[in-house]
């Protein structure tokens, strides 16, 4: 059974300061929270309706309870079966060597989540982000991550004195960049995304050394922009192809 105060602290990991304050996150459903038991993350604590992790989690970690009790607990409007709370790593540093995605405000949770999935797809093992960028570890982005969250090394740092240290070729995204499919691309770079709305910051965009772009191919060129998640797939797809000689 779930006491109040158990209640009570697992729906307020849904805040950053209680994450922070108690060093949990909370991940749901068998794939995700899989993932994370086959990771390095230390779960803390697993509330499920079924028997079905076996010998992956102790008997004393593990709480079976009800799916009402589930559906007190859960962020999701359908609840799947568990909820597991890990704890929070600490942070590790990034190497200056590879393919490196940097972040620029990015406040979407779906978005920040797929682009976890992302790195994760084309071999990208560090996303440094700005401290204004959505956190890692809301419930949103860890369920849109899918389990790559446990091979992804996410950092939060001021990316401003990150590039400014750095010694890979740093590229930024930009529509008026030089089209991507025309460059010969790194394997050992650091790329930059911005924000949703307004793209890469000023202060960031002096920073980027090469400027690149996705060039529109629609006759009538009225769309706008790229989705933030959409355009780094692309991005990371060119990279590894141009990198690999295909």
């Amino acid at each position: 059974m779930v006491s109040k105060n158990q209640i009570k602290t697992i729906t307020g990991l849904q805040q950053k300061k209680y994450r922070k304050q108690h060093k949990l996150f909370f991940a749901e459903g068998i794939k995700v929270v899989q993932e994370l038991l086959n990771s390095n993350f230390e779960l803390h604590q697993l509330f499920t309706t079924q028997d079905i992790f076996n010998d992956d989690v102790s008997k004393s970690k593990t709480e079976f309870i009800t799916e009402t009790e589930l559906k007190k607990i859960s962020a999701l409007t359908t609840p799947n079966v568990c909820v597991a709370l890990f704890v929070m790593p600490d942070e590790k540093t990034v190497p200056d060597t590879g393919l490196i995605m940097v972040l620029d405000d990015v406040r979407d949770p779906g978005n920040l989540g797929t682009i976890i999935r992302l790195c994760d797809w084309f071999g990208v093992g560090h996303l440094v982000c700005s401290e204004q960028c959505v956190d890692v570890y809301n419930p949103k982005v860890v369920q849109a991550t899918m389990g790559s969250l446990a091979r992804v090394n996410v950092v939060y740092t001021d990316i401003e004195a990150y590039l400014a240290k750095t010694k890979l070729q740093v590229f930024g995204t930009f529509m008026d960049g030089d089209a991507i499919y025309g460059e010969s691309l790194p394997e050992n770079a650091i790329v930059i995304m911005g924000n949703e709305a307004n793209g890469i910051s000023p202060e960031i965009e002096m920073k980027a050394g090469r400027r690149i772009s996705i060039p529109r191919f629609g006759g009538l060129q009225q769309t706008e922009s790229l989705n933030v998640a959409t355009a780094a797939a692309i991005i990371l797809s060119e990279f590894r192809r141009s990198s690999s000689g295909r």
